[in-house]
């Protein structure tokens, strides 16, 4: 029978033969965690490669994704569908073994990992999102919600700054099912770690008050045994399992070193640790003897169907609370649960009310969350300045079940935990902050655009009419920004209506992310009929339509759409057939089909301007070189809203006097 070291030998050794054959890659890590693996994966971990997506299973995150052939490995050895030719295509076109795991390529991936930190993020977000689904669904004798979470980390995630935001969250949230194993190998991409990482990691993780089990040899899977298993014991609090390992173990000239982390060890190197490991076979040949050790198929399947015997009970005992879960759990939104939400559009219409578009998203998510339990909110200690706690939302920083979190000043970690909200299932994430603090957690949304996950991301104090905090809180290239991030669909509503249509969208999609852009001053209600009413829907309508002959268009979002109608209403009486187009989402705009686009922006008018209070360069696409953009290209200014704005010159006289230019260039 293969020893413990054998097996985790076959991990070394795909790993270093795939780097090889890449000419690139990070060999190190997979090298220096591979006992700890072993362990893990064939001994606590519960899992069922049969079925990579089974509910209760225990999640497994690889924060530091460079060292993803680690992951690639353990899921080919243990019978996930990561075939050997899978492995032999490490890091090339079209194979699902990428540079960094990428969530929903390769069967067993949890997240995308390789931001270093993010990971660890997701994990806290995947361990909030059981607790709460244990403490909704779970009753006596009926435990239907109960897996861990794990999560490993190299010194890079740690010196990350979202980090020490995530795990002093978790360690106040006292998340329990939470364990972390920190590869302690000293050792980063720009040498031996001494000269620039040098705190007391274990000494900061109790200090968030995180269970940490110290100096574990994580070439002993004797000694890793009894850490991961004391790990388990306790679920009062997360924990940190600190396991000393050697980066590139068993390549005797690189291991220990930086030359092991980022680059292949080469032919020489290889085929001495091949004599060093006593691997006498040939590259991405397992014997067949390993391989059966490995192989968690059969107490895969075993444990998934003793699960789901105990759903069959469940089912039995509580057959409304099971119909919930499985509809949760299979992403089904409720039925009927955008009724009340375009009842309250509908009414919007009709009343007219004028109102600041962050309110008005917090009716709306008032209304949602009555009808969809699932949903899950938060804010970066802004709650009130967002407006994004609904009426009878419940604290989830407790025990119970709750629907609600503040997560402190924590823009990137508050983000990054949502996606591991989205990524668990069962619970649908929102949070909260100002659009300019959308900067701190940049690369979170991006990650979630990339894995293509349902996140809504509700940005408030949208632009310098947010008036006196002045230009270090005044958005202008955040916008372009946003607009500019492949699979994120941007919403800036203009009114209460428009707002609805805006979460309706967010919620409905389930292919990415979106980003509801809101003001912090009232917007006045637009008018619309019928007709018009219903195309808000696709994020770019005409809102009001020209009295004549078509001599100009202008294109607004959010509170600038006041500025235009204004502009159109004066010019109106100058005799100009001015048409007003409301664009929302710009995205979405352009997901309308060409016949649709080009009705509402006709090829023959060129008379064209844009007006947002913002960075003018993306609008060229819909004004051209010979339209204009009223927009922002500097910082903003200190000053009340409308005087910020007038100076920063976006206001009617603008509109009005950037009309008659293009008009006059035309004529």
């Amino acid at each position: 029978m293969p020893s413990p070291t054998e097996r985790a030998n076959a991990i070394r050794a795909l790993a270093m033969d795939a780097v090889q054959r890449a000419k690139s890659g990070h060999p190190g890590a997979p090298m220096g965690l591979a006992d700890v693996a072993e362990v893990l994966w064939r001994e606590l971990l519960r899992h069922n490669p049969n079925n990579p997506n089974w509910p209760n299973r225990d999640r497994f995150v690889l924060s530091n994704g460079h060292g993803s052939m680690l992951l690639y490995s353990v899921l080919h050895l243990s019978g996930y569908p990561v075939s050997i030719e899978d492995l032999k295509n490490f890091r090339q076109l079209g194979a699902p073994t990428a540079g960094h795991p990428e969530y929903g390529e390769c069967p067993g991936v949890e997240t995308t990992t390789g931001p270093l930190g993010q990971g660890l993020a997701n994990a806290v977000g995947m361990a909030l999102a059981e607790r709460q689904l244990a403490a909704t669904f779970n009753r006596d004798g009926h435990p239907i919600i109960d897996h861990r979470t794990w999560v490993v980390v190299g010194d890079g995630c740690l010196m990350e700054g979202i980090s020490h935001e995530v795990a002093s969250l978790a360690g106040t949230l006292k998340l329990g099912k939470l364990i972390c194993v920190y590869d302690d190998n000293g050792i980063s991409i720009d040498g031996e770690t001494k000269d620039w990482f040098t705190e007391d990691v274990p000494a900061r993780f109790e200090a968030y008050g995180w269970r940490v089990i110290r100096d574990v040899d994580g070439h002993d899977p004797e000694e890793v045994r009894r850490a991961l298993l004391d790990a388990c014991a306790d679920q009062s609090r997360p924990t940190l399992v600190c396991a000393r390992t050697i980066i590139g173990f068993g390549a005797p000239n690189k291991q220990g070193t930086a030359g092991a982390h980022g680059s292949p060890l080469g032919d020489d190197e290889v085929a001495d640790a091949r004599r060093i490991l006593n691997w006498g076979y040939e590259p991405f040949e397992i014997p067949q003897e390993i391989y059966a050790e490995w192989d968690c198929r059969e107490s895969g399947a075993a444990l998934e169907a003793q699960w789901q015997d105990a759903l069959d009970a469940y089912r039995v005992a509580y057959p409304e609370l099971a119909a919930e879960l499985e509809r949760r759990l299979g992403n089904d939104l409720p039925a009927g649960w955008a009724e009340d939400l375009e009842q309250f559009a509908r009414d919007a219409q009709a009343q007219g009310d004028d109102l600041e578009t962050r309110n008005s998203s917090q009716r709306c998510l008032s209304l949602i969350a009555a009808r969809m339990p699932e949903l899950f909110g938060g804010s970066a200690d802004l709650t009130g300045s967002n407006g994004t706690r609904f009426d009878g939302a419940v604290s989830a920083a407790g025990e119970g079940a709750g629907n609600y979190l503040s997560y402190g000043v924590r823009e990137f970690g508050m983000s990054a935990i949502c996606n591991g909200i989205a990524l668990h299932g069962g619970l649908i994430p929102y949070s909260g902050t100002f659009l300019v603090f959308m900067e701190y957690a940049r690369n979170a949304l991006r990650l979630a655009a990339l894995m293509g996950i349902r996140n809504v991301f509700v940005y408030t104090h949208d632009s310098v009419a947010l008036g006196e905090d002045g230009p270090t809180h005044q958005p202008v290239e955040q916008l372009a920004n946003l607009r500019a991030t492949p699979n994120l669909s941007t919403w800036r509503p203009c009114d209460t209506v428009e707002t609805a249509f805006a979460w309706r969208a967010a919620l409905t999609r389930t292919d990415g992310p979106s980003a509801l852009i809101l003001t912090r001053q009232k917007t006045r209600a637009q008018h619309r009929d019928p007709a018009t009413f219903a195309d808000v829907a696709r994020g770019g309508y005409v809102l009001v339509r020209e009295q004549g002959e078509l001599d100009a268009i202008v294109v607004a979002t959010g509170s600038e759409v006041e500025l235009a109608v204004d502009a159109c209403d004066q010019l109106r009486a100058e005799g100009l057939g001015v048409r007003v187009v409301s664009m929302p989402s710009v995205d979405t705009f352009m997901a309308q089909d060409e016949d649709y686009r080009r009705a509402v922006l006709p090829d023959s008018v060129r008379a064209r301007v844009a007006v947002e209070a913002g960075h003018p360069d993306a609008w060229h696409r819909f004004v051209g070189l010979d339209g204009v953009v009223v927009g922002i290209a500097r910082f903003g200014t200190s000053a009340p809203g409308n005087e910020a704005m007038s100076a920063l010159g976006i206001d009617t006289n603008a509109v009005v006097e950037a009309i008659r230019r293009v008009t006059a260039a035309g004529g």
